[in-house]
């Protein structure tokens, strides 16, 4: 079993009855685990550091890992505890994530792990490394650091550390790390393994799609995304290209809601998942850290004003999944380009205004 060329360390990692699937495994996390010690990834984990275009604008990457969960027959098939869920409550994308899984039922299917709102040079900390209140350890790996899960999914990977990351504990890797796509995954492919009523939750139905799907576009792009672009701006034309489009969009949007307690049709859609996520950080972090001032929710929006406080203060779901505490320092502390001194503002009280 033993080769010289195999050198000590397969020596130190051998153990009696192990086979040599399970002692190359613990071989190759010995070699990830020091790579990771001795890389620099400060330019994929510092959001300090973060590149902008030539004009100044700020352009989000792709998500790299776009595997998919089905309910049977695939590489990644739905199962009970096969999965992981690791996010942030300060990050928007995850918490989408984080209110499909609550709206489903999904608590004991698929665990859940929060990292600490503290982004700093080496990315997003698990409790063992920042043991912020409301901060998790890694159940799985004892990991510091997001960052040690993607490298342990690929030791070569050149993306950026995000969350969410759904986790396969069965192949040790990433299933997929893009927000929009885990929602989905989260609606429909687990079914199977739900009780009926929540089995019948479907915040993506087939008569709706083409319309939440044409409304998803222009909300990721000018408010979703739109905020960062904002926020991140390094130029003012850049900055200027962005704050007024998301303006007209808010506009669009409280038109829309006006009279409506949801932005498709009669029910609750993966619509307003994607939007809430948006809006209810908008008062507490946008309008003063990204400099999206024209005119704030609760003042100035007061048909997306009350859709939002109904979804948080008769939902859950919505309510459950949004820390303010999280929120605001992971923006004002990590984002030392937009905020060098990471003094975290105390306004605006409340965080949210009663219904």
């Amino acid at each position: 079993m033993y080769h010289p060329s195999m050198g000590s360390s397969f020596q130190r990692i051998c153990r009696p009855g192990q086979s040599l699937h399970q002692i190359f495994r613990s071989r190759l996390s010995l070699q990830v685990a020091a790579m990771s010690s001795v890389r620099d990834t400060t330019l994929q984990a510092d959001i300090g550091k973060m590149k902008l275009e030539n004009d100044g604008s700020f352009k989000r990457a792709p998500s790299a890992f776009r595997d998919w969960i089905r309910s049977k027959d695939s590489q990644f098939p739905a199962e009970r505890d096969r999965y992981h869920l690791y996010v942030s409550y300060a990050c928007p994308w995850a918490t989408r994530t984080l209110i499909t899984r609550k709206l489903k039922g999904l608590e004991d299917i698929i665990p859940v792990t929060a990292v600490s709102p503290h982004m700093g040079e080496n990315g997003w900390p698990f409790a063992s490394a920042d043991p912020f209140p409301g901060a998790d350890v890694d159940p799985l790996y004892n990991s510091e650091y997001v960052r040690d899960l993607y490298l342990k999914a690929d030791p070569d990977y050149g993306g950026r550390f995000t969350v969410p990351v759904l986790w396969d504990k069965k192949q040790n890797t990433v299933v997929n790390n893009e927000s929009s796509e885990i929602i989905r995954m989260l609606n429909s492919e687990f079914n199977h393994l739900l009780p009926p009523e929540k089995a019948a939750v479907d915040i993506y139905p087939d008569e709706l799609q083409k319309q939440i799907d044409e409304v998803n576009s222009w909300v990721y792009d000018t408010v979703n995304n739109g905020v960062y672009r904002a926020g991140f701006a390094g130029s003012q034309g850049a900055y200027e290209a962005a704050v007024y489009p998301l303006f007209e969009s808010l506009d669009r949007l409280e038109k829309m809601l006006t009279g409506k307690d949801y932005l498709v049709g009669d029910r609750l859609t993966e619509a307003d998942i994607r939007l809430f996520v948006t809006v209810v950080r908008f008062d507490p972090v946008y309008f003063s850290h990204f400099k999206c001032n024209l005119r704030d929710i609760r003042h100035g929006y007061p048909a997306l004003n009350r859709w939002m406080k109904k979804l948080y203060w008769t939902n859950e779901a919505f309510c459950s999944s949004t820390n303010f505490q999280h929120i605001k320092v992971h923006y004002y502390w990590s984002q030392t380009k937009v905020n060098p001194t990471r003094v975290v503002p105390v306004g605006p009280i409340p965080n949210i205004e009663a219904l």
